[in-house]
């Protein structure tokens, strides 16, 4: 049985969380919907077979607010604690690439409709999904979510998914947003909806007053912000040694090695990123997946490396557009990192994207607030 909500206020009266009422309706809401997964029969079981088909699925959650707010802590909660097997975390733009290579796969065969094979693949083995920083930025997505999700969840999936935005402001002023506009009718027929909007911003709180450009670089630099990717992690100093890493899917045509990824937060150096042969379909993905990236090793800039400077000007042109949080360690502050060059003007533009980066105003923007969607 969950002890979500039990584990929720003991958060609080460590004094790890401040009482926040929109955040305790959440995880008691949470916990609600836990005991209905784990209390409704196992596939295969005699209950289940009686049915004739799946059971209806318990009905989902859509919690949406600011930056910092607590939804992926709540997310975490919940996840940790569902005592069922057939159960999903993915961030929402991995599922959609798997989404659009399986569509892909069916259009081969010719045999129809492609969305309801997929949809049943996608559910084989899944009651629950859950998503992290549900986002819809490109006509695709939206044309597709609301026939695919109707057939996942007549097929018995219940979904729980976090979000910076409102239902009704995804996709805002997106091409073809009426093909879009069923899903959020289905969102709001199949999932409560729930504020968290209280007044601590903990991912601001736990950066504190640092600097978010520390210069230069070096141990004392590094040591920050490592230091700085345990606390927006909340992952144990202790178990330094064993930070996960992932493989981040680019274009849905290859993998890009990540060396430290967790909860959003990527950590890469600058060589990696920028020395290596990488271009804008690399730094999108980075933009989409991460609401935080923490990058060391930043040279000065100039004609000796024009070409990794090239990639960091497109670099930081597709993090600041989806709003991503920049963590580095320099040589030098962005105003003197490209002084000298046939590319010193170009930069320019980026030496004020770097700075506003670094306002309190920038940190506390959602992710992925003001990209153009589906343009």
């Amino acid at each position: 049985m969950s002890e979500l909500y039990a584990r929720y206020e003991a958060l609080v009266e460590a004094g790890e969380l401040k009482p926040d009422a929109e955040q305790a309706a959440a995880a008691k809401r949470l916990e609600q919907l836990a005991r209905e997964l784990e209390a409704s029969p196992r596939r295969g079981s005699i209950l289940w077979r009686a049915l004739g088909k799946a059971p209806e699925a318990p009905r989902g959650l859509y919690l949406w607010g600011g930056v910092g707010r607590g939804k992926s802590m709540l997310m975490d909660l919940f996840f940790e604690n569902l005592a069922i097997q057939r159960k999903r975390r993915v961030h929402f733009h991995e599922f959609m690439l798997e989404v659009h290579e399986r569509i892909a796969e069916e259009r081969k065969k010719e045999a129809g409709n492609p969305i309801p094979p997929v949809a049943a693949a996608l559910t084989e083995n899944v009651r629950l999904l859950a998503f992290d920083e549900m986002v819809i930025n490109n006509t695709a997505d939206a044309a597709v979510m609301s026939r695919l999700f109707t057939e996942m969840m007549e097929r018995g999936l219940t979904l729980v998914a976090t979000s910076n935005r409102p239902p009704r402001d995804l996709y805002k002023d997106g091409l073809n947003r009426s093909l879009f506009l069923p899903f959020i009718d289905l969102i709001e027929e199949r999932m409560d909806v729930m504020p968290l909007n209280g007044p601590v911003d903990y991912r601001l709180d736990r950066l504190g007053r640092m600097d978010t450009w520390l210069v230069p670089n070096g141990p004392e630099a590094t040591q920050e912000l490592s230091d700085a990717f345990f606390r927006l992690t909340d992952y144990p100093v202790e178990d330094r040694a064993h930070v996960p890493t992932c493989e981040l899917n680019v274009g849905g045509t290859r993998e890009m090695h990540v060396p430290k990824c967790l909860k959003g937060v990527a950590v890469f150096s600058f060589k990696r990123l920028c020395a290596e042969a990488r271009g804008s379909s690399d730094y999108l993905a980075i933009a989409r997946r991460f609401h935080t990236v923490i990058i060391v090793g930043i040279p000065r800039l100039g004609p000796e490396n024009r070409n990794e400077a090239a990639r960091f000007v497109t670099l930081i042109d597709a993090l600041y557009e989806h709003k991503v949080k920049l963590l580095a360690a320099a040589d030098a502050a962005p105003e003197h990192l490209y002084e000298e060059g046939d590319g010193k003007f170009e930069f320019e533009r980026t030496v004020s994207r770097l700075n506003e980066m670094r306002s309190d105003e920038y940190l506390a923007k959602g992710h992925g607030e003001g990209e153009q969607s589906g343009r």
